[in-house]
């Protein structure tokens, strides 16, 4: 028996999603006016990859939200889940590609 609503994480990951999203254009908006190279090329498509993540993220949350709770319940649940392994898989790569942009700053 649950005592909260399946739905919880959802509400919680559709503005983290978008807000991220933002992140990774404005980081490709700062990689962009930077000297051209292959690292910074490469962490350009990364963070458009990345923010297709979050993106795709936001829609399963938002799906998971406007299901309706008493006839689909194990579906949302399931895209629910499916909307928080994508969006740890974002946060991960964004580490990672954050990483390699700092390295590359020094």
């Amino acid at each position: 028996m649950k005592n909260h609503n399946s739905n919880d994480l959802s509400h919680h990951i559709l503005p983290n999603s978008a807000t991220m999203v933002g992140v990774c254009i404005m980081v490709i908006s700062i990689v962009k006016s930077m000297d051209s190279g292959l690292t910074n090329y490469l962490i350009d498509k990364a963070l458009a990859i990345d923010s297709l993540l979050f993106m795709i993220s936001a829609l399963l949350s938002f799906s998971s939200i406007r299901i309706s709770p008493i006839r689909l319940e194990q579906r949302s649940t399931h895209l629910e889940r499916w909307a928080e392994i994508i969006f740890l898989l974002g946060l991960v790569s964004m580490t990672l590609i954050a990483m390699i942009f700092s390295f590359e700053i020094i």
